[in-house]
């Protein structure tokens, strides 16, 4: 049994094995990011962090959609797969793309990569295909920790966009 916070995050784990405390770190931000999303509507989902920047929770969402996809599939097992959006990036927003469908989108591709490294040791690796990283082998253990920092700093953003949107602070 996974403990919780009270706000329904799981709690990540302070001992134990290395990999199953690197998964544990990246579902505690996979769910940060969601929290930061929950109970606002389309309008406030689309709000700018500030000008010029056209960040928003919607666009965060959406573009760790595509880190997802671009590290677990492109790179770790090696998928020539699209982007998700049209861009690459994942930030550009669609009038009629709202938070329900961006959410399930995301967590197909967070399933979809979950399924591609289970059984796979954090010293298995896959190799970055373009970029200015292009040809460089990277480790299971290396994504994921590439990953959790990926969240992390974008929770960030989203902590700044949500006292934005609406004074909510913290998490």
């Amino acid at each position: 049994m996974t403990a919780s916070l009270p706000d329904g995050r799981p709690i990540p784990l302070m001992t134990g094995g290395e990999r199953p405390m690197l998964e544990s770190w990246l579902a505690f931000h996979r769910a940060t990011l969601e929290l930061k999303c929950a109970g606002l509507d389309d309008a406030q989902l689309r709000v700018a962090a500030a000008d010029p920047s056209s960040l928003t929770l919607l666009g965060l969402v959406q573009h760790l959609a595509e880190v997802e996809r671009n590290w677990f599939q492109r790179v770790f097992a090696g998928l020539d797969v699209p982007p998700v959006y049209d861009e690459e990036s994942g930030y550009a927003l669609a009038p009629g793309r709202g938070l329900d469908e961006v959410l399930a989108v995301w967590r197909r591709e967070i399933a979809r990569g979950q399924e591609l490294y289970a059984g796979r040791s954090l010293e298995d690796t896959g190799r970055i295909a373009d970029g200015p990283m292009a040809g460089l082998e990277v480790s299971l253990r290396w994504v994921l920790i590439h990953l959790i920092e990926e969240y992390a700093r974008h929770n960030g953003h989203a902590d700044i966009l949500r006292e934005r949107i609406d004074g909510v602070t913290g998490a």
